[in-house]
């Protein structure tokens, strides 16, 4: 795939012109190179903020219904390139086929789910004395979105969807490995007829770019998904301009098996819920907790699973898992699991890539910092537990709390669990994916404020209230 016909719709030629430093873009299941995008300098962000400030006052102007026709349009475009934006994921991120289309699909519903909020985005009538209360929901302005590479596609919809629903202009920058949806998803925003500078692509280096976004007084808010350590550092700098910040960050997911379920569905669900997108997925439920009593027979089931796994060319319609998105992630993981760990494992292909086998450790301590740190590849702990307490305390014992999965055929037990365990996002007897329908989030160290649900349009207005009086 060449990269000169994505860039000239995509990216202004001012960019190309002014900045030739460029990043690469490798195929993570061969190592090759498919494309190379230039990188945004700082001044073409300051540019790119000015350019959407002035779009953004336009965009909203404009009706309510106006603003929804548009973004149904950009929805019925993403879907008629559904299968060239699956394909652009394969190549740029590693992800298989069957999980790409999704992805691409999970954008199109968002874009529908958001217009329809469009014209149900209202304020309020309170009651007071001497008058009329009224409270009015205002665009913010500009949003700027920073992206992750291990779902590039459906998480920069997260945030852009809803905040350009909402009245906003956006600046995305795109994770630097992980460009290509982006600037075609920019550009299918043109052809359905948004409005020019409305939703912009800055791809370029997190110190760069990245920075200069957070630190330009003209963006209204950062939307970031990435790493704790990094999203500590955008929070600490947007504070000096009391910038708004929703921060999707790091997890360390745990899957409670009690005895009492159904143990083979368990222990099959087990190896996708933390194996899909090779681990690289900050809901991964890569601690698994198993009652002591059924512990040996869960191995068991879990060994098996686990050796069915498919792995392979991520462009195979049967392939199940795919390969991790660069070699510096493939050292990471691999520093995890020395030679020699009891550990089930399963397969991987030899040759270029960066292929790491599922692998599920045996006999991690639950202090190790394979039990306690985000691998973010498909490295998973068993860990036993006695009781319901236990479980709970294991389950809480991560700085992290994003998403969680339990097993149990009780009902009380399953409410219990579910309000102790602290996580933003749980589900029993069942690994469910995230819902744009629904909201997620972290607790603790996976993040702040909510994406996604009924209120994600809210996220992204400022309340105004007004005052008029009756008695004049």
């Amino acid at each position: 795939m060449g990269a000169s016909p994505l860039l000239r719709t995509s990216v202004r030629n001012d960019v190309q012109e002014q900045h030739p430093a460029a990043h690469l873009v490798l195929n993570p299941a061969t190592g090759e190179t498919v494309a190379t995008v230039p990188a945004t300098t700082r001044a073409q962000v300051d540019a790119a903020v000015r350019r959407a400030a002035a779009a953004q006052l336009r965009w909203a102007a404009l009706a309510p219904a106006d603003r929804a026709r548009a973004l149904r349009r950009f929805a019925v475009v993403v879907d008629e390139h559904i299968e060239e934006l699956a394909r652009l994921e394969v190549t740029e991120a590693g992800h298989t086929i069957g999980n790409a289309r999704w992805e691409a699909g999970n954008v199109r519903d968002l874009l529908d789910y958001s217009a329809g909020g469009v014209e149900r985005l209202t304020g309020r009538q309170i009651p007071v004395a001497g008058g009329l209360d009224i409270t009015l929901l205002e665009p913010l302005g500009v949003i700027g979105v920073i992206a992750p590479w291990n779902f590039p596609m459906p998480i920069a919809a997260w945030a852009t969807a809803p905040a350009l629903a909402a009245g906003n202009a956006v600046l995305l920058k795109p994770a630097e490995t992980t460009p290509l949806t982006a600037l075609r998803l920019a550009a299918l925003a043109l052809d359905a007829g948004l409005p020019e500078d409305l939703f912009q692509v800055l791809p370029g280096a997190g110190a760069v770019a990245g920075d200069a976004l957070v630190e330009h007084p003209g963006v209204a808010k950062i939307v970031f998904t990435g790493s704790t350590r990094v999203g500590k550092q955008i929070m600490a700098k947007s504070s000096a301009l009391l910038k708004r910040v929703t921060l999707e960050l790091g997890g360390k997911s745990p899957n409670i098996v009690f005895a009492d379920s159904d143990l083979e569905q368990a222990a099959a669900g087990a190896p996708m819920a933390f194996l899909d997108n090779a681990g690289q997925d900050c809901c991964a439920r890569t601690r698994i907790l198993v009652q002591r009593e059924v512990h040996d027979r869960f191995l068991e089931l879990l060994t098996t699973a686990v050796a069915n796994v498919v792995v392979g060319d991520p462009a195979d319609e049967k392939t199940q898992m795919g390969p991790l998105i660069s070699a510096l992630q493939l050292d990471r993981v691999r520093s995890y699991v020395p030679d020699g760990t009891p550990a089930i494992r399963g397969t991987a292909p030899d040759g270029p890539g960066f292929w790491f086998p599922p692998t599920v450790l045996t006999d991690a301590a639950a202090d190790s910092p394979v039990a306690t740190e985000e691998v973010f590849g498909p490295v998973a702990v068993v860990l036993p537990f006695d009781d319901e307490e236990d479980a709970v305390r294991l389950a809480n014992a991560t700085a992290y709390g994003l998403a969680g999965s339990l097993w149990t055929r009780d009902v009380g037990r399953a409410l219990r669990v579910s309000r102790a365990v602290a996580a933003g996002n749980l589900s029993v007897n069942s690994h469910s994916a995230v819902r744009y329908g629904t909201p997620f989030g972290g607790y603790k160290q996976s993040g702040l404020g909510r994406e996604l649900g009924p209120d994600a349009l809210t996220a992204f207005t400022e309340t105004k209230n007004v005052f008029l009086s009756t008695e004049v």
